[in-house]
């Protein structure tokens, strides 16, 4: 085996290389019922893709998400509903409670694991109803399934971990997204000017901009 050394003395066997996870592969009993399945949720429709062969690939992204889903014909030999665990990560689960409910699918009561794991419905009597103390980021849970009893997992995440966003940039997935945001913007900084006797900010934009940063990288928030 060779390596090739680059002008700063990195190889290429040790360089580090982005991968991506872009999609998952679920699998289902009849295509078009889950097409239309995750259509009617809003999902994306990013291809549908039919071969003389008898392989299908259908791809579907749900709303604001990096990662897809595929689903089709001779692209799994997992039986169909087995996959568990999808995680969905949402900034307000009450208000994608609603909406997803509004959407005719049955979605569980939120709760809150009081075992580790229990999330996942594997450990006895672990779950709580409703939201976490405090509504703790990655507190709060609610789920779902598709037609074939694939299993999707809501989860509540307002504040990221330290190191979990790469990078210095800031996004949000959607004016949903950014508008929750904007509101624990508002309440902390709330709080702020409470405690200093109730004064009008005036650099209050900057402020707020700090706090959106340091919540979406998971650093300690301004107070």
């Amino acid at each position: 085996m060779t390596s090739t050394t680059s002008a700063t003395g990195t190889t290429a066997a040790t360089r580090q290389v982005d991968l991506k996870l872009e999609a998952i592969v679920i699998p289902v009993s009849d295509v078009d019922r889950s097409k239309r399945f995750y259509q009617d949720l809003g999902w994306r429709l990013d291809a549908d893709f039919a071969f003389d062969n008898g392989f299908r690939v259908v791809q579907v992204t749900p709303p604001g998400s990096p990662a897809s889903v595929q689903f089709g014909t001779r692209i799994t030999n997992q039986r169909p509903g087995t996959a568990e665990g999808i995680y969905l990560v949402v900034s307000d689960i009450a208000a994608a409670r609603d909406r997803l409910t509004a959407l005719g699918t049955d979605v569980s009561d939120v709760f809150h694991p009081e075992a580790p794991g229990a999330q996942f419905g594997q450990v006895p009597d672990g779950q709580a109803g409703g939201l976490a103390t405090d509504r703790a980021s990655y507190g709060s849970f609610a789920t779902f399934h598709d037609p074939d009893g694939n299993a999707y997992l809501l989860q509540e995440v307002t504040t990221r971990l330290p190191g979990r966003v790469e990078g210095t940039a800031t996004s949000y997935a959607s004016v949903h997204d950014l508008t929750a945001a904007l509101k624990r913007a508002a309440a902390a900084h709330g709080e702020h000017e409470a405690r200093d006797g109730g004064a009008f900010d005036e650099n209050w934009p900057e402020w707020y901009a700090a706090y959106l940063v340091a919540e979406h990288h998971g650093d300690a928030l301004p107070r």
